[in-house]
């Protein structure tokens, strides 16, 4: 059994079969009608930890706002957010800004072609730098992620854990040769087959589609009978779950917000009010008459689960109706009240707090 990389390399043929297989089965994405850096780059950011019918509209939406780097760099944060917000993960749209405007001030508003330069951009890792490089510029560099790796370890019969990073780079550093073999339109479609492969042959969840791979005669897992085997990942520790009690404070024509600091979970972002743990209806009625307001009856009680990449939030939520307003609440730094019509229009307010404004 293949404790490591393997030695020897995936035959040229194999390579050539996985492009022509590429030309002909490819999904047609809207990031895909060019090479344009800015599209390749805003599409792969947008794609990390997100699913691909996810994000075409949003696609769509965000380059209709800001078809340029120039329009990206000067765009405000506030509008930015909104254009995002959904994705979750708000400092990639931060990043894209802070990227942007390196783009503009250094390079006079062109794309860096190689791929140490774009390495350097904000927010800008390996995977996608080299998906830039490759795709758009022909360079050298593969673009390594969830899906290659996946195809790699089958393929090699791999059985280095894919969630450590030195895993990622010794693939990365295997197929380096493969694209010096490759011309320099042939190194952008291989990062692409490769992509591709991963996530519509050789997929992430349920039995891959061996049949219809045009790899599969090289494929050790295939031939080892050990597909469920690869790759060979790390036990993750469980999520921690925190209870949290939410208030959704109404008045007869406004309701209010809080701005999360600039810093941690959700930076910058529009919430209810919230306090760790969960509150009794009478507990939270309580709280509210400390913050200097005068709550009514609550008018309803909903429970929710927000889940993030390493927490879960099981949270309460109390509607409140109030008699008056404030804007200072002690505990949680200051509130902000909105006008009740159409709230869904809304700055940016994260995917775990959108379902109480539908309520509304």
């Amino acid at each position: 059994m293949n404790t490591g990389i393997m030695k020897d390399r995936i035959p040229k043929s194999g390579i050539q079969n996985l492009l022509c297989w590429y030309d002909s089965h490819h999904r047609e994405l809207p990031w895909r009608r060019d090479r344009d850096p800015y599209h390749i780059w805003i599409s792969e950011i947008m794609l990390q930890q997100t699913r691909v019918a996810a994000v075409i509209g949003y696609y769509e939406s965000f380059m209709k706002e800001l078809p340029t780097v120039e329009c990206l760099a000067g765009v405000e944060e506030e509008h930015l957010l909104k254009l995002w917000e959904g994705l979750g993960y708000y400092n990639r749209a931060r990043n894209l800004k802070k990227a942007a405007e390196v783009i503009r001030d250094r390079y006079a508003g062109s794309f860096p072609e190689d791929y140490e330069s774009i390495l350097s951009l904000p927010g800008i890792g390996a995977y996608t730098a080299g998906a830039v490089a490759s795709i758009c510029f022909g360079q050298p560099a593969p673009a390594v992620d969830g899906n290659v790796l996946r195809v790699y370890a089958r393929l090699t019969g791999d059985t280095s854990s894919v969630d450590q990073e030195k895993t990622k780079k010794a693939v990365r550093d295997r197929l380096v040769p493969i694209y010096e073999g490759c011309t320099p339109d042939e190194r952008g479609k291989l990062t692409q087959s490769w992509m591709e492969l991963g996530a519509t042959v050789c997929v992430p969840n349920g039995a891959p589609l061996c049949s219809d791979c045009p790899m599969a005669d090289l494929c050790v897992a295939r031939k080892e009978n050990r597909i469920g085997e690869l790759p060979v990942r790390t036990k993750k520790k469980p999520r921690r779950v925190e209870e949290r009690t939410v208030f959704v404070l109404l008045t007869e024509d406004c309701f209010a917000l809080h701005k999360r600091p600039s810093q941690g979970l959700l930076a910058g972002l529009w919430e209810f009010p919230n306090l760790e743990g969960k509150y009794s209806m009478e507990e939270t009625l309580r709280i509210v008459r400390d913050w200097g307001l005068c709550p009514e009856a609550p008018w309803m009680e909903i429970p929710y689960t927000h889940i993030f990449s390493h927490v879960e939030w099981h949270m309460t939520a109390y509607y409140i109706i109030c008699n008056a307003q404030t804007d200072k609440l002690d505990r949680i730094g200051g509130i902000t009240w909105f006008r009740r019509e159409a709230p869904e229009d809304l700055t940016a307010v994260p995917s775990a707090f959108r379902p109480f404004l539908k309520l509304l």
